[in-house]
């Protein structure tokens, strides 16, 4: 096929609504060679050069040259949204299946099937959902005419954000007609990661790599004391910071610790992550791109192929897990030459989370060994929740060994019809010796990432030089180095914040999918027998409260006054309705004193009654050893009761610390149960536990 570059100039001209637009270095070349030359094609550049042009103009191309529709495999929803509007001002007929659009299935899927569709985006997960390899796969295999993988990194193991989904990929590349043209694309390929791809997705991979530099970026590494030093400097710094921007975080609930911090100083803001509801996000995207906020709060879930070209900055509130992951994150910004900043904070927790996910990136061998030995004995196989009774592993745990082993040739395991069966294969061990070689690499890109943190000058040739890139001209013209502190009565402000005692705190509204038998308890929890929403005082071993409880539980055997005091306070904020009347707690017989001595103090402070009505009836594991729904369930299944009689009115109900959740469901079932009133769940530390 012949390719015209007037009439690719014309589409991008459309698609970018700038009449006198041209095509940037290395954008024309790779339309020539994938719609000309009909070349299989590796993108290389930086972000923000303009990748999702070339696939959208090959694709409108394509078509009215009479070729079959493309699919373009795309990572993330926040990135298949913005595409899918730019593919539309190109004239281009997009559409999209994904987990958030199920009620629109039907009806894309009858204009695939009338050709009505010139581009369908799907995200890797796709290509496990039965729906859509038994009725649209077949027809867009049949007549596809471009095949578009978006962020190929993510092929890779050894790439920085692999994601197994994107493996199976590789099947499907292999056995494509010699006729469909196929483009994979990325802004973050190491040349170890180049060389995996052109080995799985064929040797006549054709590879366009261009300059990463973005000397748009004025970037600075800012080394922080503490949190509070860093919350101090954000909230000084965000509001002279230009335009709107990312603040990036680690966790979901620094995301909401950082958010609400901000808001208290008047800046508009909003968390963005893994946990926020589907129909959220898009509102969230819109409002940055609107300006209507400062920033959003964001992990990882707002990451690659978000496009607001003037995005002022992105601030990383601590550091990512190397440097790959931080170009790709801090060039949300500085596109289309606009000045933007990128200021990495890092600080002390960065080790422990960063340790944190290195050691979970694969099962380990006693995991995999309990899930193969509990398929061997159930011939019928078992299904995800089934699993969940057999194994004591959490949710995410078993997730990943049923993630990775499918995997493997031949795969130990296999899913059919929704229930995991052991394949007659054992686990080869080359995937023990990769998951250990993957765990050096990824301890080195840390290290890496930490001398970044500690730089002084020079931090785009460092980025470049870690992506096996040439480094060129990687100074522009910058602004001003920001401040490298807060003043002190801020970040005193954010220490007080820090220990602040208002979490909220939601029990469980169901029981678990196998009931509670010992309870005789099924189903949904009647709403007239549910806790209502509660509070925590902090999180376990983090912060002013969090860590004096973990001290008074494990080495001054006592909970101290000052815990007293800021329950206390906690309820004169709250002021739960109806008020409380009375004080009940969570028994233990492995610490028998700890919690009733606590909450008999807090009710004397409060001038109420305590009722220690609550009993346990036989000991068990501890629920923190308990690491899914169905153990924590059946660890605790009637092991509580109620001794005496229980006070009518609304109650408090006390606990140290908060895990499964299991525990304060069912004591405040039992409470409501057997008369009590409206149950408050008051504890002190949350701490993550088994599916949290």
């Amino acid at each position: 096929m012949t390719f015209d570059q007037n009439r690719a100039l014309e589409l991008l001209r459309v698609g970018t609504g700038a009449p006198a637009a041209t095509f940037r270095e290395g954008q024309d070349i790779a339309l020539r060679k994938l719609v000309g030359d009909a070349l299989r094609l590796l993108v290389v550049q930086k972000t923000g050069w303009g990748k999702s042009f070339v696939y959208f103009i090959a694709t409108k191309l394509l078509r009215e040259a009479g070729a079959g529709p493309a699919l373009l495999v795309s990572p993330l929803l926040a990135l298949m949204r913005n595409q899918i509007e730019a593919a539309e001002r190109m004239g281009v007929r997009a559409r999209t299946l994904n987990s958030s659009n199920a009620e629109a299935w039907s009806e894309i899927e009858a204009e695939i099937a009338r050709d009505e569709v010139d581009i369908l985006l799907v995200s890797p997960e796709r290509f496990r959902n039965d729906r859509f390899t038994a009725r649209v796969l077949p027809v867009i295999a049949q007549r596809v005419g471009l095949f578009v993988v978006d962020e190929a990194h993510c092929i890779s193991e050894w790439g920085h954000d692999f994601r197994p989904d994107y493996r199976r990929l590789e099947r499907i590349v292999a056995n494509l007609p010699k006729n469909v043209r196929f483009l994979a694309t990325t802004a973050t390929a190491t040349n170890r990661v180049v060389a995996d791809l052109q080995e799985l997705l064929g040797p006549n991979l054709d590879v366009v790599r261009g300059d990463l530099a973005r000397p748009s970026l004025t970037l600075q590494t800012l080394v922080m004391p503490d949190r509070a030093s860093r919350l101090g400097w954000l909230a000084h710094q965000l509001p002279n910071l230009p335009g709107s921007g990312i603040v990036y975080v680690l966790t979901v609930r620094d995301a909401e610790i950082v958010a609400d911090w901000l808001k208290t100083r008047g800046l508009k803001v909003a968390a963005y992550t893994g946990s926020s509801d589907n129909s959220v996000r898009p509102e969230l995207e819109q409002a940055l791109l609107r300006n209507e906020l400062k920033a959003l709060v964001a992990t990882s879930a707002l990451g690659m192929g978000f496009d607001k070209p003037d995005l002022g900055f992105v601030v990383h509130y601590q550091s990512p897990g190397n440097v790959i992951a931080y170009y790709q994150q801090v060039g949300r910004a500085g596109r289309n030459d606009n000045k933007a900043y990128g200021v990495l904070l890092s600080g002390a927790e960065d080790d422990d989370i960063h340790d944190y996910f290195i050691r979970t990136a694969f099962p380990s061998p006693t995991e995999v060994d309990a899930v193969l030995a509990a398929l061997a004995a159930a011939p019928d196989g078992l299904s995800e929740s089934q699993l969940l009774t057999q194994v004591n592993l959490k949710l995410s745990r078993l997730q990943k060994v049923l993630t990775l082993l499918p995997l493997e040739s031949p795969a130990p395991l296999v899913q059919i019809d929704k229930k995991w069966m052991r394949a007659p294969a054992d686990l080869d061990g080359d995937f023990w010796h990769r998951a250990e070689q993957i765990d050096q690499t990824r301890r080195k890109e840390w290290e890496e990432m930490q001398r970044y943190a500690r730089l002084p000058t020079g931090h785009m040739s460092f980025l470049i030089a870690a992506l096996d890139g040439e480094p060129s001209h990687t100074s522009g013209d910058p602004m001003p180095l920001l401040a490298a502190t807060a003043p002190a009565e801020v970040v005193d402000d954010a220490r007080r914040f820090l220990g602040r005692s208002s979490y909220p705190l939601e029990l469980r509204k169901k029981w678990p999918p196998d009931g509670m038998a010992r309870y005789g308890v099924a189903g949904v929890i009647r709403e007239h027998l549910r806790a209502e929403p509660g509070r925590a005082l902090g999180y376990w071993g983090d912060g002013l409260w969090g860590a004096a409880v973990q001290r008074g539980k494990y080495v001054d055997e006592r909970l101290s006054h000052d815990l007293v005091d800021a329950c206390a306070r906690l309820l004169a904020e709250w002021q739960p309705q109806p008020p409380p009347g009375w004080v009940a707690c969570v028994p233990s017989l492995r610490r028998p004193t700890l919690v009733p001595d606590f909450a008999r103090l807090l009710a004397e402070r409060l001038m109420l009654p305590f009722h220690p009505v609550l009993i346990q009836t036989e000991a068990r594991p501890e629920q923190k050893t308990m690491l899914n729904t169905q153990q924590q369930a059946r660890n605790l299944d009637g092991s509580l009761s109620v001794a005496g009689a229980v006070p009518s009115g609304p109650v408090l109900l006390v606990d140290d610390i908060v895990s499964s959740r299991w525990t304060l469901t069912v004591a405040a079932w039992l409470l409501r149960s057997h008369g009590a009133g409206a149950v408050f769940p008051l504890v002190l530390a949350i701490r993550g536990g088994g599916d949290e």
